[in-house]
């Protein structure tokens, strides 16, 4: 997309095309490094995460196996009783005793990933890291260790590659982040 395009959407460039699948070809080989020639089952988390799991396991030369996983969460509240967050995603089927890779675009506050790997290592898989794209470190609730970091990022909203605002923008093939004056 243009510059022009781009200060219609009112989107500033945060990663371009080129630094992303730059540094996706890194963490492809890092990952590679790691695992040698063991499995990897890399779990892409939907929906954000579908663009950076096909870019990123294009880049492994260890044997991968895809996964998709959709997470839901639900918000419920009984009379009386605190709010209560479900976090709810499918069935993976059996990874006891697999390297299991979660990849997501973004993590923000941590909360459903850590969610997710905790419910995963109760399933004793073999090893068990995380690749994220982009580290929002400013806004993270709780302490969840990233195996692979692609970039931190502190600023505002970002749409892009996988990464949406009211459903839009996920098609384009860098991250821009949306000026504040834009936000719809």
């Amino acid at each position: 997309m243009k510059s022009a395009e781009r200060d219609k959407m009112g989107l500033e460039m945060a990663f371009s095309e080129v630094q992303i699948q730059e540094r996706i070809q890194l963490l492809g080989k890092e990952i590679s490094k790691d695992y040698g020639q063991e499995t990897v089952h890399a779990i892409g988390i939907l929906e954000a995460g579908f663009m950076f799991l096909a870019d990123l396991v294009r880049q492994i030369s260890s044997p991968v196996v895809c996964h998709i996983l959709k997470m839901e969460i639900a918000d419920s509240q009984q009379s009386g009783h605190q709010p209560v967050r479900s976090i709810l995603y499918g069935s993976l089927g059996e990874v006891e005793g697999k390297h299991l890779l979660l990849v997501e675009t973004m993590v923000d506050s941590g909360v459903t990933l850590d969610h997710l790997a905790q419910h995963l290592a109760l399933k004793k898989p073999k090893s068990l890291r995380t690749a994220v794209l982009v580290n929002r470190e400013d806004r993270r609730r709780v302490a969840l260790p990233l195996s692979y970091v692609g970039f931190t990022w502190n600023g505002g909203h970002l749409v892009g590659y996988g990464l949406d605002q009211n459903g839009l923008y996920r098609n384009l093939p860098y991250l821009g982040a949306v000026s504040s004056n834009s936000r719809q």
